[in-house]
């Protein structure tokens, strides 16, 4: 469902957007060092592959807007050269970037077992250097969950084996993003053997299946796994829920990670989103400040 954002909510929101950018030019510096960028996820803020997401991300002051892909419905819609330069265009006019390109669809129609998904995949790495982004996601929940799925497992691995040359050619990482574990993850990683294909790391999905989150993105980054991070939680703030990003910065820190971290979901129920997602980025630039 979308969520259309009001001119009286952007102006409601306006004071604490300028109390965050007030702190900007004393910790220019910090962010500097760090190389991080805050963005968000267009299906978290009622914009799924609307184009109209990138004038939302604009207003909420993020640096730039993660776009889904497109659906099934709509044939992978950014694979139309006119849908990209609708996107190029709004880029550039609100002055963001494009910091990130997910295949949501994927929950619905699996990769590990619908032979559409293989033209989706390897059509994103077209995408992806069109918007001039990297990392490109895919999601492994829901029907394509690989949790406990050996078959689907070694059916993944197969098919991202055909798919990587093309993504290593083109300078373009996948991140997979899932229920796994870091072994889990690492198999499938070390498999296929490509440095292109890496983890999506979600700090709010490790946290709830029990993962020792911390010790993980540790590990997975001395290994160079990490491709890029959400921050997320279920149902709360960022900085109220279950997840101490203050020690998630400790860990970017010293794997030395430098690139994107996207927010998604952090909406408490009956918060609206653009508030919410005000207070969120104005938490997140306190801990990673700009």
């Amino acid at each position: 469902m979308k969520n259309l954002i009001s001119r009286r909510e952007a102006l409601q929101s306006s004071a604490s957007l300028l109390a965050s950018a007030m702190v900007l030019p004393s910790v220019f510096k910090e962010f500097k060092s760090m190389g991080i960028g805050i963005g968000a996820c267009d299906w978290s803020i009622g914009k799924n592959y609307d184009v109209g997401g990138v004038e939302v991300a604009a207003n909420l002051g993020l640096d730039g807007l993660q776009v889904n892909m497109g659906s099934a419905a709509n044939d992978m819609h950014l694979r139309d050269p006119k849908i990209q330069k609708q996107y190029l265009d709004a880029f550039k006019k609100y002055n963001i970037k494009c910091s990130g390109l997910g295949l949501g669809e994927l929950n619905g129609v699996p990769y590990k077992s619908d032979p559409r998904t293989d033209k989706w995949v390897e059509d994103s790495i077209d995408v992806a250097k069109v918007l001039g982004v990297k990392v490109i996601l895919l999601a492994f929940f829901y029907k394509n969950d690989l949790k406990n799925d050996p078959e689907g497992t070694k059916a993944v691995i197969e098919k991202f084996k055909k798919v990587m040359p093309k993504a290593e050619a083109a300078g373009v990482t996948f991140g997979i993003e899932s229920w796994l574990n870091e072994a889990e993850h690492m198999h499938i990683i070390n498999e296929v053997g490509s440095p292109n294909l890496r983890v999506y790391y979600d700090v709010a999905n490790s946290t709830t299946m029990g993962y020792p989150i911390y010790d993980e993105i540790r590990s997975l980054g001395k290994q160079k796994m990490i491709c890029e991070v959400h921050a997320k939680e279920n149902d709360f703030l960022l900085g109220q829920g279950r997840v101490d990003f203050q020690e998630v910065k400790k860990c970017l820190k010293e794997i030395k990670y430098k690139g994107w971290m996207q927010i998604e979901g952090a909406i408490p129920p009956g918060k609206p989103m653009f508030e919410s997602y005000v207070e969120n980025l104005r938490y997140l630039r306190s801990v990673f400040p700009k």
